[in-house]
């Protein structure tokens, strides 16, 4: 990514110097990105306050935030990216279209068009002393070009490489605080230097060229455009040239590839890594050589190896990344960039019992280590204090690490949190660990487990509960059987001075019953589940008789031979129940089965059953009406069984 030159750079931010008066609060974000790759080149535009990616044909624009702001397309192969020095312009290469276009950064609009000839295919551009100076071609038919903005027709002059031999598009910067300077790098191979033009004349002419290695992945120029920081070759540092002699400044360690650069407009310098190791992924580098990187690892992939995914906002207080490809592209903002990325570490017991003393320990590292006698804030969340409570201020011992002990009040689930503020060189850090706190098992019971109670019986249901700490409180839920009925809270409250609560409830069903305990400090949660049996509702008649009798110590319904009775049930309904007709005769001194069949209930729940045929006259006779838990269609209340109704056929 580039940034605004030093002098516009300065001037937004005087412009905006009233704002920093009173800051807000603000931290690192990241967000996913629209990217249909990885993003071949990004700008920051200071003045309005945007980011330019050019993707796969489109530049994206984003916002400080990573919102998209506008996508622009219909750019074939978009490549490099420019801004103008009053950050006015978009300067983006077309490749695919053998052009250089312009985008005003106020509207978003296209602007203009430079063709740059045929099979020339642009890749990168800068701007330099009123010119769009190019790399343009393939391998090693390349060179550098330049459109002349100053002419009153643009004109392009396509032989500037001063006699040298590009093996590819050479990779050009400038920058408005060193007029008269065009660096140039050739990334292609490994003996092509580094090349500065003096190019105040008009005509570039070789100053300077030194062989640093090639392979560069990327290049950026420091604030005042004397110096260039090449990231790269393999994984060595990055590593800042004087453009006079190309002699070496300085080095800047990192601890993998090295594939982006950017730097801000008071010289801080940033990078980014492959992380192979993820060990660590950003670096920034503080102005002067007295103090080691900031490092963070943005991502646990690798990071993108392709194309330019890093820059400062306008001001130099913000610094972009982008991690990731595709659609698992993700937009970083670091609002402290500068700052040591402060970890901290937390370790406590999985379990410990309650009023027993237990160990927190842990460690706060980071880049820059902090001193001895460092304050942490430690804060204890439980069930007594579900907001939290402060247990003071810890310190930190040698080399990073702290350890205090504590005795929890309470039981269940206790969390130390343990949180370091940061200051003026390192990013705040919390981590806290969570430790599981015995508690006592409270009694816990409900009476009447496994008992039969009638259809429509209204029924007392009785929850004890033992000795607690505090809550006192129990609830009672009812839950039949059926999957068209819910489990229902039918009794919440106190337990009386016994420690029982009743509540009655009025049984059409096998029902499970419940009672819960919520616990509290010292005592665990606890809930106790019965199930009661509930039988049916069973009714039957004979109908078609013509007199009754008692006899043999029953009612006995006489029914003529010729007649056809009708035996009828009325049953509790359920859907799809039947009811089981058993019929049996006497013999010989017992009952003895005629037989037994199931039959649908209706809606109503009636079962009407017509015995048909010539029976045998004057044998005892009886049937019953039964549901089985099951068999009858559903399990929803217990086996019942209906009276015995008795009838004779008779001449």
């Amino acid at each position: 990514m580039r940034t605004l030159p030093a002098a516009t750079a300065l001037a937004v931010l005087f412009s905006s110097a009233a704002l920093a008066v009173a800051p807000t609060a603000s931290a690192d974000s990241a967000k996913p990105f629209p990217l249909s790759d990885w993003a071949d080149d990004t700008v920051v535009d200071g003045v309005h306050q945007q980011v330019f990616l050019s993707d796969g044909g489109k530049v994206i624009v984003a916002d400080y935030a990573g919102n998209v702001v506008k996508t622009l397309t219909g750019l074939p192969g978009v490549n490099d990216l420019e801004l103008s020095p009053d950050s006015g312009t978009l300067y983006a290469t077309a490749p695919e279209a053998d052009k250089i276009v312009a985008v005003d950064t106020a509207t978003l609009a296209l602007s203009a068009e430079y063709p740059t000839g045929e099979k020339t295919a642009p890749h990168r551009v800068a701007y330099a002393d009123g010119k769009l100076w190019f790399g343009w071609g393939q391998n090693w038919d390349s060179g550098i070009g330049a459109v002349d903005l100053t002419a009153e027709t643009p004109t392009v002059n396509l032989d500037l490489a001063a006699g040298y031999d590009w093996s590819g598009q050479p990779v050009l910067l400038a920058d408005p605080d060193n007029p008269g300077t065009l660096t140039a790098l050739d990334f292609g191979i490994s003996s092509a230097p580094i090349v500065v033009y003096d190019i105040s004349s008009g005509t570039p002419v070789i100053h300077a060229s030194a062989e640093k290695g090639g392979f560069y992945e990327d290049a950026a120029l420091m604030p005042d455009g004397r110096s260039v920081v090449v990231a790269g070759p393999g994984n060595s540092a990055l590593t800042e040239y004087r453009l006079s002699d190309l002699s070496e400044v300085r080095t800047y360690p990192v601890g993998d590839d090295p594939q982006t650069v950017s730097v801000a407009p008071d010289g801080t310098v940033a990078a980014t890594v492959i992380d192979t190791d993820d060990a660590g992924d950003t670096y920034v580098f503080p102005v002067g050589a007295d103090k080691p990187a900031s490092v963070r690892n943005l991502s646990r992939d690798w990071m993108p190896f392709f194309g330019h995914s890093i820059g400062w906002s306008g001001d130099g207080q913000k610094l972009f990344v982008l991690t990731g490809s595709g659609e698992g592209s993700l937009f970083h903002v670091l609002d402290a960039p500068r700052k040591y990325a402060a970890t901290l570490t937390v370790n406590a017991p999985a379990t410990a019992t309650r009023a027993k003393p237990l160990t927190v320990s842990g460690k706060l590292t980071s880049g820059l280590a902090l001193p001895a006698g460092t304050p942490l804030t430690v804060t204890r969340t439980d069930m007594e204090s579900p907001q939290g409570k402060s247990l003071g201020t810890k310190t930190l011992g040698t080399g990073g690490k702290f350890s205090f002990t504590d005795t929890p009040p309470a039981g269940g689930k206790v969390t130390y949190k343990v949180s370091y503020a940061g200051d003026a060189e390192h990013t705040a850090a919390s981590a806290s660990r969570s430790v599981e706190v015995s508690r006592a098992t409270p009694t816990l019971t409900l009476d009447k487990n496994r008992k039969t109670y009638a259809y429509g019986a209204d029924v007392k249901f009785t929850a004890h509960l033992g000795t607690t700490y505090k809550n006192r409180k129990v609830e009672i839920w009812a839950d039949p059987y059926g999957s068209d009925r819910p489990n229902k809270l039918v009794k919440s409250g106190t337990v009386n001075s016994s420690g029982n609560l009743s509540v009655t409830v009025d049984l059409k069903r096998d029902t499970k019953l419940s009672v819960k305990f919520a616990g509290d400090a010292r005592y665990k949660a606890r809930t106790v589940t019965n199930t009661v049996y509930t039988k049916v509702a069973i009714s039957s008649s004979i109908s078609g008789h013509y007199t009754t009798r008692t006899a043999w110590g029953q009612k006995y319904h006489y029914i003529r031979k010729s007649k056809d009775p009708v035996l009828k049930t009325t049953m509790s309904y359920y859907p799809e129940r039947k009811q089981r007709l058993q019929l049996q005769f006497h013999y010989d001194g017992a009952w003895r089965d005629w037989g037994s069949e199931y039959f649908p209930l209706g809606t109503a729940g009636r079962s009407d059953v017509t015995l048909t045929g010539t029976p045998t006259t004057n044998v005892r006779l009886r049937f019953r009406s039964e549901y089985h838990d099951t068999t009858s269609g559903d399990n929803v209340n217990t086996t019942t069984y209906g009276a015995w109704k008795y009838f004779i056929y008779t001449s």
